[in-house]
């Protein structure tokens, strides 16, 4: 029912600047977006987090590079994006003439493979038409760093045109103009699929933890695809003592982005228990984003406020004068409690929609 609907509604989402681009889980170098849309793990070796990247557009590399991965040659056409540890390539397969996209991450330590090499295993086992599919992968070369070596390890991606809906917001932003509801919760539906997936994963539910606007690529039927799977962690923690809380609260630093960052992971307490529903607040804020073009709580990053006093507060105030019913304004304040006991779990937000799409499509 949601494919039909957004279908339906594609007029809603406008048309998206076509061309090359696409958002691959590069971490920044430079950029002219928001700092906060970057992983602030480009400080690291394994900086290959952040999916909010530069895009590079039109930088045609003069050489045609010819790169073979597990037996298959690939075109590199150009390059998309680049940052200090990784860079994604539009690649074409020799064969087919398919376009794809190409992340290479470079691992300077063998924990820096076992990172990366983490990244593809979690692409390999959550399988979901919601999550961005690795084509294939592979290996090269063998870190050393005493002798000064490293090696690659090679994503083979879709490749989309579309960009992000940070991108498709942004271009709303400017002119004034909302999506539909229909389009709205659809969209959101096919990303809670995505994230449903994670938690309900075997042999231990597993946490996104950096769920965001710009980490959702929109393939040309409109489908959302959640990506940055090398933010991926286990859902469930239990936090004995000040040390592990640190740990755990450095880590959301690096790879949780501030407007989208959960209220406990800010201040991780240090007995206590986390699990899936800091999946769940970032979920909140960008339903709320996709309603009215970005998080809660990004005026405050840009003004230099302490996001961290803004979030443990919640959301306090909504637009006047929108479009949206009473019905979706009061999902989004179900979802974005600051007490995460208080916050419903996935499969209770999917049947919320579930209701909402069919009184919006005026089923009985």
């Amino acid at each position: 029912m949601e494919t039909a609907a957004l279908a339906s509604q594609s007029c809603q989402v406008g048309n998206l600047v076509q061309g090359k681009r696409c958002f691959y889980g590069v971490p920044p170098a430079f950029t002219s977006f928001p700092s906060y849309y970057l992983s602030t793990q480009q400080n690291c070796v394994m900086n290959t987090v952040g999916l909010a990247i530069l895009v590079r557009m039109g930088n045609c590399l003069c050489a045609k590079e010819t790169i073979k991965i597990n037996g298959r040659r690939y075109y590199v056409r150009e390059r998309l994006g680049e940052g200090g540890f990784s860079t994604v390539d539009l690649i074409e397969d020799a064969a087919s003439h398919k376009l794809y996209a190409l992340k290479r991450i470079t691992c300077h330590s063998q924990e820096d493979q076992k990172v990366a090499l983490t990244e593809v295993e979690y692409h390999r086992s959550l399988s979901h038409s919601n999550i961005v599919e690795c084509i294939d992968s592979d290996l090269v070369g063998v870190p050393d760093l005493m002798g000064n070596r490293t090696s690659q390890v090679l994503i083979v991606l879709p490749y989309c045109q579309r960009g992000t809906l940070h991108d498709e917001l942004m271009r709303r932003q400017k002119t004034g103009t909302h999506l539909d509801e229909v389009v709205v919760l659809t969209l959101f539906r096919g990303i809670c699929e995505a994230v449903q997936c994670m938690h309900s994963a075997k042999p231990h539910p597993l946490a996104h933890r950096d769920i965001k606007t710009a980490n959702v690529l929109i393939k040309d039927d409109l489908t959302p695809l959640l990506m940055d799977l090398g933010s991926v962690a286990r859902a469930r923690v239990e936090i004995n003592g000040s040390s592990e809380a640190r740990k755990l609260q450095d880590e959301a630093a690096e790879r949780s982005s501030m407007p989208y960052r959960a209220p406990e992971l800010f201040n991780v307490e240090s007995f206590c228990h986390i699990d899936e529903r800091t999946d769940v607040w970032s979920l909140g804020c960008l339903l709320y984003a996709l309603c009215f073009y970005r998080s809660p709580f990004e005026a405050v990053y840009e003004r230099g406020d302490s996001v961290a006093l803004a979030v443990a507060s919640g959301i306090t105030k909504y637009p006047e004068n929108h479009s949206y019913s009473e019905d979706l304004i009061e999902l989004i304040k179900s979802i974005v409690k600051v007490d995460p006991n208080e916050r419903p779990y996935l499969d209770s937000i999917i049947g919320q929609l579930d209701q909402l799409l069919n009184k919006s499509s005026g089923a009985v």
